[in-house]
C-alpha cells in the first residue's frame, strides 16, 4: 500500500476499512504525521485535537473489526472551519473577540458526522468570523492558510483552512460555509469539489452566524463521491434551525454513477460585461465541461442568466453587510479596535447602509430568485463559471480582492439552487482552473451526478500538489 495514506479519498479508504486492509488509527496516524509535515507551512489548521481523535480512530477500529461498521464515513478523519461549534473545544472563528470561546455543545453537522463515526482532526481556519470583504490583511491572531499549490497565493475564502486542508491532505473531507461563495472559491482556488447545497438542506445550528437569509453548511472534498458520502449524513430537516428545510433527503450515492446521457444541461457563455474579467484558462475550464459531458450522452444548451452575475452580488452584498452588523453589531460598537481591518469594513458597509437599501434590495432577490428557478427549471443542470480567476499571489493585493468579487458564486446564494465548484484543470502557472454546476431545489443529486461524469472522463484528480517537493512559506 502507498504510504501517502493521506491522499486516498474518503471512498477508498473506507473500503479498505471494510475489508480489513486499513486501520482508522493507521489512517489517522498517517494525517497526524502529514499535519506536523506540512502545517506549519500551510497553516490550514487553528487547532488539532490529536488526542480526542485518538480516540476515536480507536473506538472506530473495534466497531469496525466488530461488525458494528456506520457507513462510509466511519473512520474517515476530517476537520471543520472553525465557525462550527464543537462540545469542550474552542470555537474563535480567527478573532481576538473569541479567543476564550469553549462551547458547550456541538453543531448539529458535528452531531451528524460523529454519529457516522468519522473522527474530527480539528478546527481549520477561516477569515474573522468566517466573513469579510474579500481583503487579507495580515492582521488576525493566526497567519492565513496558503494555497497547497503554491505557497504564496491565495486559498479564497473565508473557508480558507478547509480548501487548503483537503488539497494538502491534512484532512479527508472537510466542512466550510458559504454565504456569498465561502465553500465554492476555496473549493475553485485550491482544486476541489465544493458543493454549496440547497438553502437549507444542511442544517446550520451551532455555526457562527454570517447573514441568516444567505448562509449554507457544505462539504468540500477531493472527489465527486466524497461529496456525495457527506451530503447523505448531513442532509435532513433540524427544528433547531429556523431556516432547516422539511424536505426528503435521496440516496445521493444511487444515480451517481449513472452519468448524464439524456439529461439536458444549460451552459452559460454570454455574461455580457462580467464575462470580461473571466481568465482564459478559467473559460477554457467551462467549454471543456460542455464538450465532455456532450461526449457523454448529454444534450448541451445555451442559456443566458436573467441577470449579470454582478447584479446578484450587488443584492447579496446589500444583505450580507446589513444582515452581519445586525449580528455582531455589540462587538462591533464595543471592540472594534480588536476587530481585523476587513471585518470592520465590512461592519462599516452595513451601519452605512440604509433600511429602504435593505428592503430594496430583499424585493429584488425575490425577483432574481423567481427568474433564476423558471431557468433552471428549462433544464436538468446547468454548467458555468464559478471564480473568474486562479488563484492570486498573496502579494497582490488587488487581485486577491477581486478572487473574491470576480465570480459568479453569488448567483446561486441569491436564488437558493445547489452549485457547486469543480476542478477542471491547471492553467499556464499550475494552479487549478474551475467551473460551477447549478441544479434545481434539492436536486443535489442531479447536480452530483453531472460532477461525477465529468470527473470520471478526465483524469484532473489523478494531480495533486507536490508539497513534499519544496516547502516555501507565503
Amino acid at each position: 500500500m502507498s504510504d501517502d495514506l493521506f491522499h486516498l479519498t474518503a471512498s477508498e479508504a473506507s473500503r479498505l476499512m471494510l475489508a480489513r486492509k486499513l486501520s482508522p488509527v493507521e489512517l489517522l496516524d498517517a494525517f497526524l504525521d502529514r499535519i506536523d509535515a506540512v502545517d506549519t507551512d500551510v497553516k490550514s489548521y487553528l487547532l488539532v485535537t490529536a488526542d480526542a481523535a485518538r480516540k476515536q480512530a480507536a473506538k472506530a477500529e473495534i466497531d469496525i473489526g466488530a461488525g458494528r461498521w456506520k457507513g462510509p464515513l466511519h473512520g474517515i478523519p476530517y476537520a471543520v472551519k472553525d465557525n462550527y461549534f464543537t462540545r469542550g473545544v474552542r470555537t474563535c472563528a480567527a478573532s481576538k473577540l473569541m479567543l476564550d470561546h469553549v462551547p458547550d455543545y456541538d453543531a448539529s453537522a458535528i452531531e451528524r458526522l460523529d454519529g457516522a463515526g468519522a473522527v474530527l482532526l480539528g478546527k481549520l481556519n477561516t477569515w474573522e468570523y468566517g466573513t469579510g470583504t474579500g481583503a487579507v490583511h495580515f492582521d488576525l491572531p493566526f497567519e492565513p492558510a496558503c494555497n497547497p499549490w503554491h505557497l504564496a497565493h491565495h486559498t479564497g475564502g473565508s473557508s480558507t483552512g478547509a480548501g487548503a486542508s483537503v488539497a494538502a491532505g491534512t484532512a479527508m473531507v472537510a466542512m466550510g460555509s458559504d454565504t456569498g461563495g465561502s465553500v465554492r472559491l476555496p473549493a475553485a482556488a485550491c482544486g476541489l469539489q465544493g458543493l454549496k447545497p440547497t438553502y437549507g438542506r444542511i442544517s446550520r445550528y451551532g455555526i457562527l452566524p454570517n447573514c441568516y437569509s444567505l448562509d449554507t453548511a457544505g462539504p468540500l472534498t477531493w472527489s465527486v463521491e466524497d461529496n456525495a458520502i457527506m451530503m447523505q449524513v448531513l442532509a435532513g430537516y433540524d427544528v433547531r434551525d429556523p431556516a432547516s428545510a422539511d424536505q426528503p433527503v435521496p440516496d445521493y450515492l444511487a444515480s451517481l454513477h449513472t452519468g448524464v446521457r439524456g439529461l439536458t444541461i444549460g451552459i452559460v457563455r454570454d455574461m455580457g460585461a462580467d464575462g470580461e474579467q473571466l481568465d482564459a484558462a478559467n473559460r477554457a475550464g467551462v467549454e471543456d465541461v460542455a464538450r465532455v459531458l456532450a461526449a457523454e450522452g448529454a444534450r448541451v444548451i445555451e442559456i443566458v442568466l436573467p441577470a449579470l452575475p454582478s447584479s446578484y452580488r450587488q443584492v447579496s452584498s446589500v444583505i450580507n453587510w446589513t444582515e452581519s452588523l445586525s449580528i455582531h453589531e455589540h462587538d462591533f460598537m464595543h471592540r472594534a479596535h480588536d476587530m481585523g481591518l476587513a471585518l470592520r469594513d465590512k461592519m462599516m458597509h452595513g451601519f452605512m447602509t440604509r433600511g429602504v437599501d435593505y428592503l430594496a434590495a430583499i424585493r429584488r432577490r425575490r425577483e432574481l430568485t423567481l427568474s433564476t428557478d423558471a431557468l433552471l427549471r428549462t433544464v436538468d443542470a446547468l454548467v458555468m463559471p464559478c471564480a473568474f480567476h486562479t488563484a492570486p499571489p498573496f502579494a497582490d493585493a488587488d487581485r486577491v480582492k477581486a478572487f473574491t468579487t470576480d465570480s459568479a458564486c453569488p448567483v446561486f446564494n441569491i436564488s437558493g439552487h445547489p452549485a457547486m465548484s469543480i476542478r477542471t484543470g491547471f492553467d499556464a502557472a499550475g494552479l487549478p482552473t474551475n467551473a460551477q454546476i447549478a441544479g434545481r431545489w434539492f436536486d443535489e443529486a442531479t447536480v452530483l451526478r453531472v460532477a461525477q461524469a465529468y470527473e470520471r472522463a478526465t483524469a484532473w484528480h489523478l494531480k495533486r500538489p507536490q508539497l513534499a517537493a519544496a516547502l516555501q512559506p507565503a
